[in-house]
């Protein structure tokens, strides 16, 4: 039979043989020219593409998106070259003060994901300061992993990690030392928001020493958004925002890999050092390539976490610059009231960092897409390729008013009580952390993590400390701690022309990165962890133990 799609006529044939799923839906597998994978008509919007045994990137490279996680969602295509709208997670907020759901952790096709009110759509979590997070997490993985972890074998232990959020470290908060559920138990998080947290894009993903990577590959994360950035920079208010998760999604080993690499138009030449071809593409809110729907002039509030567990982004916007406004967490005013934002044409965000900018249309006619550039990540770093995001479409432009994402945060925005660094910095640093690794491990001052080690280092709460942070290894290492920020501000023994409040660095090859650590606030204290945000790394060994008292 001949099925006409638009301009093209495609050679299709009638398939109802197979499991049950396949003969309910009855689809078409037709070919598509000038393509080496099928696309598949039919009126089902969920389906179990493993019970049909096909790959999910065979269906998500022609539109049929896939959800990093275990639900695989799928957009009946009509076209090979169809693509759908950017898919919005659920958006969830505080009723009385408090924030209440209940997450799941569960294997479905043989990868991990968070579940949400039956779906596996992990939830944007939207809170005030001042506000609780209470979550209970049930670990529903089976008692035995159907896949491999950094370090085997799999126990399917998991938990959860408040990414960027200033909240205590000890149990039931920001716990990850001690609060860890095996499979049939429950994790119970109260998670206070100081009533002086700074707005900003948080994000909470899964954190077990030895299996975080795998899980977070998989796709076990979420966005947490702290209202109220608008009372730094105004002109948010009236514009629509965009909560935008970039996560990596393996094809190591998937028979289609390089049908995907050229959906997502990753070029044939290498990046950087290695040689080897893309072991992943990024996909935007679950989708690859999807399309953000942007009008010829019109401002958006894009607040984009890069939640890759080993990927880095260089963040472009075709033919328009990035007002930037936040960077992990922290509004630029808070530091600097003179200078809310500041311009730039691309921006390096390593694993867990987030960026968040206003960013205006491309103008009519214009081609526009959303994508990361090349990143060399040194000699013995892994593939980073430019490869497109999301592509630009044309949409009429908003009418005025408040965004509906954004919640009114009332009072006067908290404010930074300025402190003269400058001595600090010309001191020796209070701690040196040094990266190193070899065949057997990754290593921080040559130790491996243990979870019954004692602190590598103490901080007394009420202070700043200069640490110095050194890569003596041949790939980068993006630096993150837990609880609190750090104003990096020289690179190589170099003053940053730009120095940066951030929870995350990047830390050149064979370089150093030079830091001022904020201790001040008395929530944090506890023992709490700093590693590297490569998280195969910190699986390995590559973190440290820090007691804040």
């Amino acid at each position: 039979m001949q099925a006409e799609v638009g301009a093209q006529k495609l050679a299709c044939h009638d398939k109802t043989e197979g499991s049950p799923l396949e003969q309910q839906a009855k689809p078409r597998l037709c070919a598509c020219p000038g393509r080496d994978v099928c696309d598949v008509v039919f009126g089902r919007r969920w389906v179990d593409v493993h019970t049909m045994k096909l790959s999910p990137q065979i269906w998500s490279c022609l539109g049929i998106r896939f959800l990093p996680g275990a639900m695989l969602m799928f957009v009946a295509a009509v076209a090979c070259a169809q693509t759908v709208s950017l898919p919005e997670p659920p958006q969830l907020r505080a009723s009385s003060q408090v924030l209440s759901l209940t997450l799941h952790a569960v294997n479905k096709n043989g990868r991990d994901a968070f579940a949400f009110n039956s779906t596996t759509s992990a939830p944007t979590l939207r809170v005030s300061p001042g506000q609780t997070l209470r979550i209970e997490y049930v670990n529903d993985l089976p008692a035995r992993s159907p896949e491999s972890c950094a370090v085997n074998p799999c126990m399917d232990m998991t938990n959860l990690h408040f990414h960027g959020l200033t909240v205590s470290p000890n149990a039931p908060q920001d716990n990850v030392l001690t609060m860890l559920a095996k499979p049939g138990e429950a994790l119970h998080y109260a998670v206070e928001i100081p009533r002086d947290h700074v707005p900003g894009l948080y994000w909470y993903h899964t954190h077990p020493h030895g299996e975080s990577h795998r899980q977070v590959m998989d796709g076990m994360s979420g966005a947490i958004v702290v209202e109220g950035m608008e009372r730094y920079v105004p002109e948010i208010r009236e514009l629509r925002e965009r909560v935008i998760i970039i996560r990596g999604l393996s094809i190591e080993h998937d028979p289609n890999a390089n049908a995907l690499r050229r959906r997502v138009d990753i070029p044939s030449a290498s990046c950087g050092g290695e040689h080897e071809p893309a072991e992943e593409v990024m996909t935007v809110n679950g989708a690859i390539r999807p399309t953000i729907q942007i009008a010829p002039g019109e401002r958006q509030f894009w607040r984009i976490v890069n939640a890759s567990a080993d990927r880095y982004l260089d963040l472009q916007v075709d033919g328009q610059k990035l007002e930037i406004v936040a960077l992990d967490g922290m509004p630029l005013a808070y530091h600097d009231p003179k200078h809310p934002t500041f311009i730039a044409d691309h921006f390096l965000i390593s694993p867990a960092g987030r960026l968040e900018a206003i960013v205006t249309g491309p103008l009519k006619g214009a081609h526009a897409a959303l994508r990361t550039l090349c990143v060399n990540t040194g000699p013995a770093g892994d593939s980073n390729p430019a490869m497109v995001l999301a592509e630009l479409a044309p949409e009429a432009p908003a009418k005025p008013g408040a965004s509906p994402s954004q919640a009114a945060v009332t009072g006067s925005p908290p404010a930074y009580d300025p402190i003269d660094l400058d001595k600090l910095k010309q001191t020796a640093p209070d701690f040196l952390v040094r990266f190193t690794e070899d065949k057997n491990g990754f290593y921080i001052n040559d130790d491996k993590f243990a979870s019954d080690a004692a602190p590598m280092t103490t901080a007394r709460v009420g202070t700043y400390q200069h640490w110095e942070i050194v890569n003596a290894t041949a790939e980068l290492h993006p630096f993150h701690i837990h609880q609190v920020h750090f104003l990096a501000y020289a690179e190589n023994g170099t003053a940053l022309q730009n120095p940066m409040w951030l929870d995350t660095v990047n830390v050149p090859v064979g370089g150093s990165v030079d830091v001022i650590l904020d201790f001040t606030n008395p929530v944090i204290k506890g023992m709490s962890l700093f590693h590297c945000h490569l998280l195969n790394h910190e699986d390995k060994g590559m973190m440290a133990k820090i007691l804040l008292k």
